[in-house]
């Protein structure tokens, strides 16, 4: 085995090499033929490129020589212990960031097709190269082999992601409510960057004329806190469908997070509402969380929009032992719609000061915006656009908004 540094003068293209990739290219030749080594050697030393060439006369030898550093490999398909593709597939196999260029005879230049269809960057006919030809094969075998390895990572990246979406939009729940009357829209916006689902979670059902609805947060926001909230939501579904009674639901799910958490210091906030088969009354179960704002059309303040009052409340789930949620009644007028919301609306900030929008600009915010009965599918988007809009771009934190609205009959406007 022998190795020799040839230094650069100028680029392919007459100019200085760029200093940011002006170390020397490792290539590997592989040639059994000292002749043929000798006048490689001599066409790299005369190249206007900065080469490191490391000679080993076979495959052996090669695979001791070949590590994550060599960017090329000059491959005779004619050695000792390799001839054709078997030596062309060990390199590939050993070295597969290395870009490969075969060399034949004249007499089979046809199997340096067949090398360059089974892997190989490109193929070269020994005794009719020079030094300027062989160099430019090199550097271009290099980039194409840099080329299709990033795009094969793109490539990769994006099933991954794709993957990852249909999973996350298969985690996002199909709410289950059989009372034309009553409406159901949503608005979802995470905190990570190009995800789907976060920390924040939410579930309507309805079981039985009884309309059950949550929404609740997960402490941070990530792919940890997105699969707290997942198994939260699910249990949540879980026990509304087997028939148990409101008041029993939480302790279920505080239970559940002190389990699951990934951390002893994460929990969860929640807002459980139960809306009754009359739709002229609810049940209000807080855990940590901030209560509905109720629309309506006459209303509990002028505008029609307030906050419904907080009352009695618990601690956030995971965050105490044994704790208690009691349920705070909410009358209801003839037609309504409740706003249930996590925290990264109102935290939002108003201009680029450090002033919040907090709780009374967001129901200042609805009465602005105010929907009308029932509330169109589309609205809570638009709610989450203007809360961005005053915040001067998008929101740090999870976000999540769920819009239960009913309109009596000849009142619907």
């Amino acid at each position: 085995m022998s190795a020799a540094t040839y230094p650069p003068t100028h680029g392919l293209s007459g100019r200085p090499v760029d200093p940011a990739d002006a170390g020397p290219v490792r290539v590997i030749l592989v040639e059994d033929d000292h002749g043929d080594a000798f006048l490689v050697e001599e066409l790299l030393a005369g190249a206007r490129v900065a080469f490191e060439l490391t000679w080993v006369q076979n495959l052996a030898d090669a695979t001791s020589a070949l590590d994550s550093g060599v960017r090329c490999v000059l491959l005779d398909l004619n050695l000792p212990d390799a001839t054709g593709m078997e030596g062309l597939t060990k390199v590939l196999e050993l070295a597969p960031q290395a870009a490969v260029i075969v060399l034949t005879g004249l007499a089979d230049e046809h199997r340096g097709v067949e090398a360059v269809a089974a892997g190989a960057e490109d193929y070269l006919v020994k005794g009719q190269v020079d030094g300027e030809l062989l160099a430019r094969a090199i550097r271009f075998a290099v980039e194409r082999k840099r080329a299709d390895s990033a795009a094969l990572r793109l490539r990769e990246a994006e099933m991954l992601a794709s993957e990852n979406a249909r999973m996350e939009r298969a985690l996002l729940p199909t709410p289950l409510l059989h009372d034309d009357q009553v409406h159901f829209a949503h608005a979802y916006r995470p905190g990570r960057r190009m995800a789907l689902l976060g920390g924040d979670f939410f579930d309507v059902i309805e079981r039985d004329g009884t309309v059950f609805a949550l929404i609740g947060d997960v402490s941070g926001h990530g792919p940890d806190e997105a699969a707290l909230g997942v198994c939260l939501r699910i249990a949540w579904r879980t026990l509304v469908l087997s028939g148990v009674p409101a008041a029993g639901m939480l302790p279920v799910l505080d239970m559940l997070v002190v389990r699951e958490r990934h951390s002893p210091f994460a929990f969860a906030t929640v807002c459980m509402v139960v809306i009754g088969p009359d739709r002229t009354s609810a049940d209000m179960y807080l855990a940590g969380h901030p209560s509905p704002i109720l629309v309506s059309e006459q209303g509990f303040v002028e505008g029609g929009v307030g906050q419904l009052p907080m009352g009695p409340r618990g601690p956030a789930l995971g965050f105490l032992p044994e704790g208690r949620w009691p349920a705070v009644p909410v009358p209801l007028p003839p037609s309504w719609a409740l706003l249930l919301f996590t925290d990264g609306l109102f935290e939002a900030r108003t201009g680029n000061g450090p002033d919040r929008l907090g709780e009374e600009g967001l129901v200042d915010l609805i009465a602005e915006h105010h929907p009308g009965l029932p509330v169109p599918i589309r609205w809570p988007e638009t709610l989450l656009d203007a809360v961005e809009e005053q915040n001067g771009g998008a929101l740090a934190d999870d976000a999540a908004l769920v819009v239960l609205s009913y309109a009596a009959e000849g009142e619907v406007r």
